[in-house]
């Protein structure tokens, strides 16, 4: 039975819990904005290829909070990052473990690691290894008897524990518990950084859980004051309390379950955050005390269950909050919510961290699907959420330096490989002034979240200055919608959604990736095709209720040349039966000179096209495309980028080409090459707005009614992204 405290009870708060965390403060409230970020690949050592993959998961600081420590699983290394400069993070190299560290913490110069050693998942083992941080040698280890999972030290830094988690194997037996061995707890005496191997003391914890009890699933520990630990048992759905003193149970309670309504439960390709789940299990992955009584817990779930928040008990197990699906709710309305994951445990909280920075006690909730961290300000009753931060693909780990006023997150997943960003440790800095992000909210409609993602195209209301429309693309593949966006507000507020629709029904098989509005009220979509998922290149007329009255096919002679990457804008040109469609092609197709693309014209009148050529700059690696295409006066403007992000990109800028000098060709004919007048580069922009992590997909420009031009960025709906959108004024007037 779920408990009394579900997201129904809560949902009259959800409009005031998202103010909150996005609203700006007054000038006087500090608060949390990203200063810098690392890709940790600048760790890997002189000897290994630049692209092996390395990863930033769990993370400490030492204790004066100039050297930032992360264990590097897939390396098999911990890595250092001097912050002494927090804005400026350099790289510390890496230490060889000769296992796959799991945990790490750190005292008296010198950091803990728990390393797995295991030979197999049936095989469990590990050890303890204390490396000195100033030499960055290894200077002891200690047998932990079983595969380590987290470490965490008490205050004052003379106990230690671990969680020896010897996890099941999830190709066995359907990865159903038990599966020996059990796991335990040790429990050890620290002093001035090292640690006594013969102190430490195994914790039995068989016998304890309703799920499996012979076979406990350690997971995540953390100290009270009071030298108390709390240990999660997350596929056990278990909180236990245990005495570090004397290394023995107090007590132990179920985690429970929760009642989830307001929620999208199914992978579809559309959010609609109306469904509901029954008694679903909490299965808490991390956990931090709030003080000596109460306990916080993030409810990923890993075995049967995974409810999407957070709860908060006492230590007793006694209920104190349940935050049902408002946490998850709230990312939706900034465009973080992983669509992809809807069909299973959504944004999925993991990892947290506690700290108390002036007279603020906070919480931070890492969301590992929806790459966002959620600020909370622990009031003693109810928390408030008061931010919501962007953070690197998939935060796992977090660490709080308040004599700093600092803050840094460890994100694990390193896509370096595919081309893509890389592991970044993001640091953030407490200060007066006002939240960087998010740069673009939704509003609620018939009481649930407008859902967005991947914001591809953008487009002028007619006659409404600061308003705009734009449009997602196939990440919302059963959801074709154009969205309206108040751009007076800061942030941009989306204030309706309209769902394209044929015979009625959400239109199928759309890639919208660009959009102009007519006039009359009517829209124009440019649909980029994917013939391999029977995805047709095409241009839409849609009417002013999201009806498509007119489907317009590319003619023979473009789609005999067809390759994946095509419209990605349209924008109109002239008026009356000289009405023009122009679109723009993002790559070359297979008739195109390498460095050329086209630049596609249709006149819906006299249903003739025709294209001219556009030259594309040259970059060391890569690939170069366009993204976008509007029109301004007596130009047109195209958005030209690399699809390179973070410290690799190059390309992000915007060109115009007069008018005057679109005049097509026949397709088919020897088509005309334009000339091109850079207008705006916009990596200053992208690096300022991120502290260096600049993403990869600008993808959305236009003017308004009154001239004031904007860009956006596409997500690619939180799917191997940080889920960042960034929309923005553009000063066309600016120099980077």
């Amino acid at each position: 039975m779920g408990d009394f405290m579900t997201i129904s009870s809560r949902k009259a708060a959800l409009a005031a819990v998202l103010l909150a965390s996005v609203a700006f403060p007054a000038a006087a409230e500090p608060v949390f904005n990203r200063i810098a970020s690392f890709p940790v690949a600048e760790n890997l050592p002189v000897d290994r290829d630049k692209l092996s993959v390395s990863s930033a998961e769990i993370i400490t600081a030492t204790d004066d909070g100039n050297t930032l420590i992360y264990s590097d699983s897939p390396l098999g290394a911990i890595g250092f990052i001097d912050i002494t400069d927090a804005k400026a993070p350099k790289a510390g190299g890496a230490l060889m473990m000769d296992g796959e560290p799991t945990s790490v913490t750190s005292s008296a110069g010198k950091a803990l690691v728990a390393v797995n050693t295991s030979e197999s998942k049936a095989k469990p083992s590990g050890r303890l290894a204390i490396v000195d941080v100033a030499t960055k040698k290894i200077e002891n280890t200690c047998d932990l008897g079983g595969q380590p999972d987290s470490i965490a030290l008490n205050k004052d830094k003379t106990l230690g524990t671990i969680a020896i988690e010897n996890e099941r194997d999830e190709d066995v037996n359907d990865g159903k518990i038990p599966q020996m061995p059990a796991g335990d707890l040790v429990v050890f005496q620290v002093k001035n950084g090292t640690v006594d191997c013969g102190t430490i003391k195994h914790v039995a914890l068989t016998g304890l859980t309703g799920v499996a009890p012979e076979d406990p699933e350690p997971e995540f520990v953390a100290f009270n004051g009071l030298n108390e630990i709390a240990l999660t048992l997350q596929e056990n759905n278990e909180i236990v309390i245990i005495d570090a003193n004397t290394a023995e149970v107090k007590t132990h309670f179920t985690a429970g379950s929760v009642d989830l309504t307001g929620i999208d439960t199914k992978r579809d390709g559309a959010l609609k955050f109306s469904g509901e789940a029954k008694g679903v299990l909490r299965e808490p992955d991390a956990v931090k005390w709030l003080d000596d009584n109460r306990l916080v817990v993030a409810n990923e779930g890993d075995y049967q269950g995974g409810s999407r928040g957070f709860t908060i008990f006492d230590k007793t197990g006694k209920l104190l909050y349940e935050s049902g699906a408002s946490f998850e709710r709230a990312v939706a309305h900034i465009g973080h919510y992983p669509e992809s994951r809807s069909g299973s445990k959504g944004v999925e909280p993991e990892g947290l961290e506690a700290a108390k920075f002036g007279d603020d006690q906070y919480f931070f909730l890492l969301a590992e699907r929806a790459s966002v961290v959620g600020v909370f300000k622990d009031t003693g009753a109810d928390p408030e959420l008061v931010q919501l931060l962007p953070s690197g693909i998939s935060p796992e780990g977090a660490i709080a330096i308040p004599a700093r006023n600092l803050f840094a997150t460890a994100n694990e997943v390193d896509l370096g490989k595919d081309g893509g960003a890389r592991s970044h440790v993001m640091i953030y800095e407490r200060s007066e002034g006002e939240k960087a992000y998010p740069q673009i909210v939704s509003a609620e409609k018939d009481g649930n979240p407008i859902g967005f993602a991947a914001l591809s195209g953008l487009a002028a209301v007619p006659g409404k200055p600061g308003m705009l429309y734009a449009v997602s693309d196939s990440v919302l593949g059963s959801q074709p919608t154009i969205y309206t966006i108040d751009a007076s507000k800061k942030p941009a507020v989306i204030t309706d959604a309209l769902v394209v629709k044929r015979d009625g029904t959400p239109a199928q098989k759309l890639d919208i990736e660009g959009i102009a509005a007519a006039a009359d009220g009517s829209f124009w979509l440019a649909s980029e095709g994917y013939s391999e998922r029977l995805v047709p290149h095409a241009l839409y007329n849609v009417n002013a209720k999201g009806d498509i009255k007119a489907e317009i096919a590319l003619p023979k002679e473009l789609v005999a040349n067809e390759i994946r990457y095509g419209f990605e804008g349209v924008t109109i040109v002239g008026t009356g039966d000289d009405t023009t469609l122009w679109m723009a092609v993002q790559r070359e197709w297979s008739d195109d000179e390498k460095g050329f693309v086209k630049l596609v014209s249709y006149n819906p009148k006299k249903k003739e096209w025709g294209a001219v050529r556009y030259p594309l700059d040259k970059t060391e690696s890569g690939w170069v495309g366009l993204s976008e295409i509007s029109v301004q006066g007596d130009s047109v403007y195209i958005i030209e980028r690399d699809n390179l992000v973070g410290d690799a990109a190059r390309l992000k800028k915007l060109y115009k080409v007069w008018i005057s000098d679109l005049k097509p060709a026949k397709l088919g004919a020897e088509l005309p090459v334009v000339k091109k007048t850079e207008a705006h580069d916009f990596l200053g922009e992208l690096k300022s707005a991120t502290n260096g992590y600049v993403l990869d997909k600008l993808e959305g420009f236009t003017f308004d009614a009154s001239g004031k031009p904007y860009a956006v960025t596409d997500n690619d709906g939180v799917s191997d992204s940080s889920g960042e959108t960034l929309f923005f004024p553009v000063d066309l007037t600016a120099t980077n």
